[in-house]
């Protein structure tokens, strides 16, 4: 039996449903301290003082540090220096002070820190500290925070432009010449907090006997976390452990380093006992976001829908400072514009702003449901404009599939697709036609307007420079124990059941004798994490490549042993056996225990099963999803219903189709959330008005429609295993999907687009006329 492509249950389920996951907040160690975190109240002043007098003298307060306390003493929050395939003309990377030092630049930035014996006598001695601060005017707007006539935030950098790129492909002047028409619109994607289930968190305990630093995180890169500390720390990585053990979703926003994963660790250190830190709900949603970009668009179109070429401008809110990932989504959304289709000409400009507002950076998606919002919405308009269907108008200019590999002009590749099949298939899957036709009634009667959305999207899985790169090692045991280990850490995708499927087939046993380890620094030595999509197309093409030999090794010895050609040999139900002769068979147990007798190894065999490598992707693959959303928008409140949802994925080859369903489920919902109901709102002074779960709208389960999924497999020539990443790909089409839906029942009155979230109040402005054209 073969494993991949099989519908397994996750392995990883059972211990987390009975209550014996291992998160941070678990973490209980003797005398063990707990901190509690002062932020900022403002957006943005100048720190006139602060007196933490009463809160060291608190009950049970051991150590209050301010930023003054740490000058000189911890360098900054790490950011990412772009380089090695990163196009950027100009970066002015501001790195956050992990306890703010001089101002502070945006509500919710950590000021001052406090240990406790307990938490709750850390939070009391917290809330004693005064603070004083001199108000300044805060910049919330990018669009004017980069007005030359403004002051920086940062006044040593003299600009609120933290970073510049800029792609040009094709005679864009040739393209806008030639037009019968050019298509303009203004897209603003609004910023999303990643509201992952565990909050983040983080536990260190120092043992000065053995000089050995272990940190718990709640992060999606153990590795690289214990990277940074170690230089911020000034500490061997040797002499380091990070375990990331069961984190409870990611999403991007733990694939950054926070103020609370350096001061932890740090504190631990000076105090010498164990530390930990665990932010709530608000504190998680205060201090990182995601998307925040306006776009212009212009497309210089044909009469017949063919797109000759686009000019796009995307303004990004970079927040107050730079994070690990704060650069390359917006670097990632200038690349991934171009969608599934052949554009001629393109230029693309972003500039990345400061504002006082907490940092963006990568959400599921990371730049690719940014950039497919404002394709997506503009190849409807351009359907609407020249009163087309936007189908056809997709099906015009897709990439054809006998042109892949394919480059975009903003200088992407593509490696294989068949874009046209998986639309067809999904607008069969939701009777697309009917839909149209009941929607041409709803016009012309007081019943509820519906609408019927499109979108078709790509999206990259690996990322760029040493993400594409990851290690793998397999060892086996005399019993015929597998234990296969991997730098990908991850976060709710199931790797550990697909990566025992993957061992399973390559060398003929139950994936249920396979344990795959993971997320802890002391038993791998490197490792990328996981995001980008890159688990099994980075880690598990690793993992493949090491099998390769170890598959290799055993045949030999098995083709020794039994004694036949290496080449008639299959590994398969537990058991070696030649396949021309069915006699010449043994466990594969009792292989593995050949392995470790030297007295039965032919003399180029070497003792022992211990086999690792590591591999790189020599390009991104790229997945591709279409979407069909169909929603009732009612007239009264309105509104919007989800009446009929359709997705159809090309991830490439699929290694667990129940899996697959799960990212498809998950990735929709959070879509959904972006496209109705979520959203960071701040008040002009800067405050949060949807700083927690009371006032941020997630959709809930009782909203969600059936969703109808299906796949399609075009395999990918960039890695052995043929696969495309799909944990991201549902996010980038599901907003705009709906969005268009929404869009295309209101059209009829003369609204040509509203910007997320679409909330009834939105849409019930638009029915009677205050908001349209």
């Amino acid at each position: 039996m073969l494993y991949i492509g099989q519908p397994l249950k996750r392995f990883e389920d059972l211990g987390l449903v009975t209550g014996h996951g291992s998160f941070v907040d678990d973490i209980q160690l003797p005398d063990m301290l707990y901190a509690a975190v002062l932020r900022s109240s403002h957006a943005h002043a100048r720190i006139r003082f602060i007196d933490s007098s009463v809160a060291r003298h608190s009950p049970g307060v051991v150590a209050v540090l301010t930023g003054e306390d740490l000058a000189g003493v911890l360098k900054d929050v790490p950011t990412r220096a772009m380089a090695g395939g990163w196009e950027v003309a100009e970066m002015n990377a501001v790195e956050q002070p992990v306890l703010a030092r001089g101002n502070v630049c945006y509500a919710g930035q950590p000021v001052a820190i406090v240990v406790a014996q307990n938490r709750y006598q850390a939070r009391d001695a917290m809330e004693r500290i005064r603070a004083e601060y001199e108000p300044l005017p805060p910049l919330l707007d990018p669009l004017a925070a980069m007005q030359a006539d403004v002051t920086p935030i940062h006044q040593e950098l003299g600009t609120n432009v933290g970073l510049r790129v800029y792609h040009e492909g094709g005679d864009v002047a040739s393209a806008f010449s030639q037009a019968d028409r050019v298509v303009q619109q203004r897209y603003q994607v609004q910023r999303l907090a990643p509201v992952p289930l565990e909050t983040r968190g983080v536990a260190a305990h120092y043992q000065p006997q053995e000089d050995f630093l272990t940190v718990w995180n709640s992060t999606q890169a153990p590795h690289r976390v214990r990277r940074y500390l170690a230089e911020l720390l000034n500490r061997s990585e040797e002499r380091m452990r990070v375990v990331a053990a069961d984190v409870g979703g990611g999403f991007g926003e733990k694939g950054c380093m926070f103020p609370e994963d350096v001061v932890i660790p740090y504190l631990s250190l000076i105090l010498g006992r164990p530390v930990k830190w665990a932010g709530d709900r608000q504190e998680t949603m205060l201090t990182f976001h995601g998307r925040g970009h306006a776009v212009d668009v212009e497309a210089a179109v044909k009469r017949d829908g063919s797109i000759l070429g686009m000019r796009v401008r995307i303004i990004a809110d970079l927040g107050a400072y730079f994070l690990l990932s704060t650069p390359a989504v917006p670097f990632l959304a200038s690349h991934r514009v171009a969608g599934p289709y052949h554009i001629p000409a393109m230029r693309v400009e972003v500039l990345g702003v400061l504002t006082n507002k907490p940092p963006t950076g990568a959400y599921r998606g990371a730049g690719g449901p940014e950039a497919a919002f404002c394709m997506e919405r503009t190849v409807d308009l351009i359907a609407q404009d020249l009163k087309l269907d936007p189908v056809m108008v997709r099906r015009k200019n897709f990439i054809p599939p006998d042109a892949f590999p394919y480059t975009t002009p903003t200088g992407v590749t593509y490696d294989s697709g068949n874009y046209a099949q998986g639309l067809d298939r999904a607008l069969e899957l939701a009777e697309y036609r009917r839909w149209r036709e009941e929607g041409q009634r709803t016009r012309h009667s007081d019943a509820p307007r519906i609408g019927v959305g499109v979108a078709t999207v790509v999206k990259a899985s690996g990322a760029y420079g040493d993400y594409r790169t990851d290690s793998a090692r397999v060892t086996i045991a005399p019993t015929g124990q597998i234990t296969a280990y991997t730098g990908v850490s991850p976060h709710g995708q199931g790797s550990g059941t697909t990566f025992a499927q993957i061992v399973a087939d390559a060398l003929g046993v139950s994936p249920t004798e396979v344990q795959v380890r993971h997320g802890d620094t002391a038993i791998f030595p490197a490792g990328g994490g996981t995001g980008a999509s890159r688990g099994l197309t980075v880690g598990g093409s690793a993992l493949y490549a090491v099998l390769q030999d170890a598959r290799q090794k055993l045949a030999r010895l098995a083709s020794h042993l039994l004694p036949c050609p290496a080449e008639n040999l299959v590994f398969q139900s537990g058991h070696v056996r030649n396949h021309r002769n069915p006699e010449q068979v043994m466990p594969f147990a009792a292989l593995a225990a050949a392995a470790y007798d030297e007295a039965l190894l032919p003399a180029d065999l070497s003792v022992g099963l211990d086999f690792s490598g590591t591999y790189t992707l020599p390009g991104n693959p790229y997945a591709f999803g279409a979407h069909v959303a169909v929603v009732e928008v009612d007239r009264q409140t309105g509104e919007v219903s989800l009446l009929q949802y359709v997705a159809v994925h090309d991830c490439g080859r699929i290694i667990n189709p129940k899996l697959v369903e799960g990212q498809m489920y998950g990735g929709i919902v959070q879509g959904l959330g972006q496209a109705l109901t979520e959203g960071i709102v701040y008040t002009p002074e800067g405050q949060p008005l949807t700083g927690s779960l009371l006032d941020y709208a997630v959709p809930k389960a009782a909203a969600i429609p059936h969703l109808i999924l299906e796949t399609m497999e075009t395999l990918s020539p960039t890695n052995p295993l043929g696969v495309k990443g799909i944990g991201e790909l549902p996010t980038v089409a599901a907003p705009v999907a709906v969005a268009n839906a929404v869009m295309d029942a209101l059209r009829p009155i003369g609204v040509r687009h509203i910007d997320t979230p679409l909330t009834p109040e939105k849409i019930w402005r638009a029915l009677h006329g205050a908001v349209g054209g």
